[in-house]
């Protein structure tokens, strides 16, 4: 069996978060149950530019602090773009018959719709936060990184900006597709965000956490600090609806044990039979 080299693009610029340990833990259970040959390393991206080669099979890009679009221009920003840049080179050459495979969450999900043009990336009137239902369009409905979900799925969603308004022409020529979108609010007058983009064969993103873990995040958020930072932050109604939505098997345990799982088993099985997928 092939060892299949993950890389991790951490962009939380140095912060404490819960995402790494998420993925971290993530990887340990699918090389555990799953007997993956997996091997990873980690790219501190923003605050130390650091960025994978191309020798490895998948790479995983984080969420993140701060906006998607002051970053523009940053020395960091420019190196992404160019890593960005070559991954889709070598995966449109002919020749490079083994792909590479990349999903990207929230903050970097922001930053991949930026470089592809697919939507207006802008900041929301507020920020969202919570677990909140993700509904499924048409190209979400067979998409495999779904497949064992209901529909609407849960998702951790924590963030103050979002995308709206996709670019459908630019869509159609690079052939991605929208795989869901947020909660529908006809009683608000605002366009519903994009919450998951298939780009292209080999690269997903989510503007959602699939990656959080329901125990875990509730054991976060119960921890005196930062139950006060939510309640002050979101109010006490909040904090507690969180905390009853994440021990709720059927929404933020779902999402974890399928989202992420689903795409990096695809990508090994594809990986291990490169003509299985042109």
């Amino acid at each position: 069996m092939k060892k299949i080299r993950i890389a991790i693009l951490d962009l939380y610029d140095g912060q404490q978060n819960e995402g790494m340990r998420c993925i971290r833990e993530m990887l340990v259970r699918m090389k555990t149950n799953h007997h993956h040959v997996l091997e990873w390393e980690e790219f501190q991206v923003r605050n130390k530019q650091e960025l994978p080669s191309l020798d490895y099979d998948i790479f995983l890009s984080t969420g993140g602090p701060g906006s998607p679009l002051d970053s523009e221009g940053m020395p960091w920003d420019n190196a992404y773009f160019q890593w960005l840049s070559n991954l889709v080179a070598w995966n449109k050459a002919p020749n490079n018959i083994n792909k590479k495979y990349a999903f990207f969450i929230c903050h970097s999900y922001q930053l991949a719709c930026r470089y592809f043009g697919l939507g207006n990336v802008t900041k929301r009137r507020s920020t969202a936060f919570g677990v909140f239902p993700m509904h499924r369009m048409e190209a979400g409905q067979d998409d495999p990184v779904f497949e064992g979900l209901n529909d609407p799925f849960y998702g951790v969603d924590s963030r103050d900006f979002q995308v709206i308004q996709p670019q459908l022409d630019r869509m159609e020529e690079m052939g991605a597709s929208i795989l869901c979108i947020e909660k529908e609010r006809p009683h608000i007058d605002l366009e519903r965000a994009i919450m998951a983009i298939r780009f292209n064969a080999y690269m997903v993103g989510t503007q959602f956490h699939p990656e959080a873990d329901a125990q875990g995040m509730s054991m976060y958020l119960q921890r005196d600090d930062k139950k006060k930072t939510v309640i002050e932050n979101h109010g006490q109604e909040k904090w507690e609806s969180m905390i009853e939505q994440l021990n709720d098997p059927e929404k933020i345990s779902m999402t974890n044990s399928h989202v992420l799982p689903n795409f990096i088993a695809q990508a090994i099985a594809n990986i291990n039979n490169p003509y299985s997928l042109s």
